[in-house]
């Protein structure tokens, strides 16, 4: 077998995986971080127009049901092109596969701003460039997957997934401020623009520092590489003799049919499609939420649409190292499911309580609060993915992520229907009713029983 596919073996006691001596420099830490800087750049190029939407709407006519459908457009073509970029992350690599996924991002978002209000069918054009943004970027977080299972040890996974997923809220938080200038000095499109020429520079970046396995990558040490791999130092040279030894045209992976053999991935589904529903009301609803329902100028609406997203930022890194704390002391069904059943429980508690509050201000903080306590999970069902599937996780990971950009593509569009008849209320205790059901479906899930490798030379699922 590859070296670069070892795991943590299923009988074995993972807290008696000890760490070797450790130097302050590791170049996986430096591409974790540029993985965090991709993952806000993703973000800022999906959430931008809700920023931008109020002026969009003006000038090409639409309203909330119209923008609601763009808002999906992107989600439909993240969700369906979710198993294919799953398959090119493992298949290409997450070096070349983020590459030019962050390219795309940048041109289809140069398009947005491109787009004449006077060209004919333009909400047409609109609805089919974000569709095909949201193709683009439904590499990021498959191929941030792979470079997990084949870059990070298995102490620092619920970590490191976590510092990703924090450019999630770092992107969509930290940005509204900037964007909002942009667009009362220059006008929405100038935003978009400033966006697109971000996305294509991360992408040059990453290519000309990052590698698809640490033995490419001239500044890793025999010492990192040992982390890597779980193993230590002086057993290094023994695994790389065995796996050169081997023939290299057969791989160690996971069939993709037992993938459904598992109800693990049906849980993990059906906890991501809720995960996703609650998440986009913050990423494209709440900036409006704030305007029109709880009646607060622009300038503090964009100050307020901040508080859930910086929210969001610290809880997932605070998330990520809970979770590989209670691992290494109770094991993977505590700190992966227990932490994540606990969190979104919270969460239902404090998206109930915040939509009843009586000022904008007690508002946003209560369902601040609960935008964190989402976020505390998020962690959990990235790493997961790496523990039941290992090298695989690039596809399995696109499998659970569709789901979650179902429930968004869904929020999308059912969020504003509910809040206009049944006020927004009851959109938020719908979603409470969802974090609920995800919470419920953590029990099931069994990351202390990985999938098989089987010996295969093909590349299909």
């Amino acid at each position: 077998m590859s070296y670069a596919d070892l795991r943590v073996p299923k009988q074995q006691d993972q807290r008696a995986v000890s760490p070797p001596p450790r130097s302050w420099f590791r170049v996986r830490y430096l591409l974790a971080f540029w993985l965090f800087v991709l993952s806000g750049v993703a973000f800022l190029d999906r959430t931008n127009i809700s920023i931008a939407g109020l002026q969009m709407s003006r000038e090409y006519g639409l309203g909330d049901q119209k923008l609601g459908i763009i808002f999906s457009a992107f989600l439909v073509g993240y969700a369906i092109f979710q198993v294919p970029a799953g398959w090119l992350a493992t298949r290409w690599g997450p070096r070349r596969a983020l590459t030019l996924g962050a390219i795309w991002w940048g041109v289809t978002t140069a398009c947005t701003a491109a787009l004449p209000s006077t060209m004919a069918y333009a909400v047409s054009w609109l609805i089919s460039i974000r569709f095909l943004l949201g193709a683009g970027e439904a590499i990021i977080y498959p191929a941030a997957n792979q470079f997990v299972a084949q870059w990070v040890p298995f102490r620092e996974r619920g970590f490191i997934n976590g510092l990703i997923f924090a450019g999630v809220g770092a992107g969509s938080g930290l940005t509204p401020p900037l964007l909002n200038w942009l667009i009362t000095h220059y006008g929405w499109r100038a935003a978009f623009w400033f966006s697109a020429g971000l996305g294509i520079a991360v992408g040059i970046a990453w290519w000309f520092m990052a590698r698809d396995l640490p033995e490419e990558h001239p500044s890793v040490r025999d010492e990192e590489l040992a982390e890597s791999r779980d193993v230590p130092v002086r057993q290094l040279h023994r695994l790389q003799t065995t796996a050169n030894a081997e023939d290299s045209s057969a791989k160690r992976r996971i069939s993709g049919l037992k993938f459904f053999q598992r109800r693990d991935l049906l849980a993990l589904m059906m906890g991501y499609f809720s995960f996703g529903y609650i998440a986009w009301i913050f990423f494209s609803w709440f900036f409006l939420y704030v305007a029109q329902a709880r009646g607060v100028n622009l300038k503090t609406s964009a100050l307020f649409t901040m508080v859930p997203l910086i929210s969001m930022t610290i809880c997932c890194l605070v998330g990520g190292a809970l979770s590989d704390w209670i691992t290494i002391r109770w094991g993977l069904r505590a700190g992966r499911c227990g932490l994540a059943a606990v969190a979104l429980a919270a969460t239902a508690v404090f998206l109930v309580l915040g939509s009843q509050a009586r000022s904008a201000g007690t508002a946003v903080l209560i369902l601040a609060a609960g935008a964190g306590a989402l976020y505390l999970s998020q962690s959990s069902f990235w790493s997961v993915s790496v523990d039941l599937a290992g090298r695989s996780s690039g596809l399995f990971s696109s499998i659970v992520n569709m789901g979650g950009q179902i429930g968004g593509a869904v929020t999308a569009s059912l969020t504003p229907w509910i809040a206009k008849r049944a006020g927004w209320t009851s959109a938020f205790g719908l979603a409470a009713f969802f974090a609920v059901a995800a919470a419920v479906c953590w029990l099931f899930v069994h990351p202390e029983q990985p999938l098989q490798l089987e010996s295969s030379a093909g590349d299909g699922i």
